[in-house]
């Protein structure tokens, strides 16, 4: 397991590195003068090579991003060029909005998605053809449609949900459930119908294979064949699909957040981009992949514990 995690933190590192390292260039290419966009129309020439001497932006971009990512190994993000906050501090105020968001997505959609997809498997019939339909259809539509339609019928029609805004949780628990529910239910469509699919296909699969029909042969209890077995078994591929949903996840928050009015990364990621402020951006980039990463990692340790194979491949 030692070397398992070894594996797994050393091409989690490179993988920060590589995509912070695209995501500067990138920004530093589709900038423009950023400086004259900061002092305005009437700037003179003076004042903006003083301002891009400030910045930084009169090295050479290899030589940029070096200091910046010796910066950032030290936990030093900098500040935003436009507003002079500190990133991480602005970071860490957003952060527990998304989380919010991507982790009850992610509760959720396991917990429906594992719950159909089983039971189409084991029943079939009508049941199998409703879960492939609803799987089909959940797949193929937006985020921001599905999002659009729950604030018309529950917040505008019926007024059970407010239709925008974010209360946190310390301030009221009940308050926070119904900011989220909403957004957790819109972006969990996709994830539910393909995660269900894989679930179904895999459960199925499981089910025909010898070592069922021994344990059936033995008088062990149905449900205890596909709780402890079958499910188990189907679980690792299921879990793959959920990991690879959950990069998904992260996008779909940004309009999302913006339908909902939600303090999170996703508006965050809208505003500052609009502005070009580097350094806010790079911390985006980079906490984003830290996130995906620890999700992945996560991932992995459970289909390790599922699948001991797993663990050296």
């Amino acid at each position: 397991m030692i070397a398992f995690l070894a594996r797994r933190l050393l091409s989690s590192i490179v993988l920060v590195i590589a995509v912070s390292f695209v995501g500067f260039v990138l920004l530093a290419l589709a900038s423009g003068d950023t400086a004259q966009n900061m002092l305005g129309q009437n700037a003179t020439q003076e004042q903006i090579d003083a301002k891009n001497v400030e910045l930084g932006l009169d090295q050479s971009i290899p030589v940029r991003y070096g200091l910046w990512l010796a910066s950032a190994a030290r936990g030093d993000f900098g500040r935003s060029w436009f507003t002079g906050e500190n990133v991480i501090q602005s970071l860490a105020s957003r952060l527990p909005v998304t989380l919010s968001l991507v982790a009850g997505v992610m509760v959720f959609a396991a917990l429906i998605a594992f719950t159909l997809g089983s039971v189409a498997a084991i029943r079939r019939g009508k049941i199998d053809r409703f879960v492939q339909i609803f799987s089909a259809m959940g797949f193929g539509m937006p985020g921001f449609l599905v999002a659009l339609l729950l604030v018309t019928l529950f917040s505008i029609q019926l007024g059970w949900f407010p239709a925008t805004g974010y209360v946190e949780p310390q301030v009221s628990l009940g308050g926070w459930l119904s900011t989220i529910a909403l957004p957790i239910i819109a972006l969990s469509v996709n994830t539910i119908a393909g995660v269900t699919q894989q679930v179904r296909s895999a459960v199925a699969e499981t089910l025909q294979k010898d070592f069922v029909r021994t344990l059936r042969s033995r008088g062990l209890p149905e449900r205890t064949i596909i709780v402890k077995h079958v499910l188990r078994n189907a679980a690792t591929p299921a879990l793959t699909v959920l990991a690879l949903q959950f990069v998904g996840l992260l996008g779909g928050s940004v309009v999302v957040e913006s339908i909902f009015a939600l303090p999170g990364l996703g508006s965050m990621a809208i505003r500052y981009t609009e502005r070009g402020d580097v350094p806010v951006i790079m911390g985006l980039i980079v906490l984003t992949v830290i996130i995906v990463v620890v999700v992945n990692l996560l991932v992995d340790l459970a289909i390790g514990w599922l699948n001991p194979k797993a663990r050296v491949e």
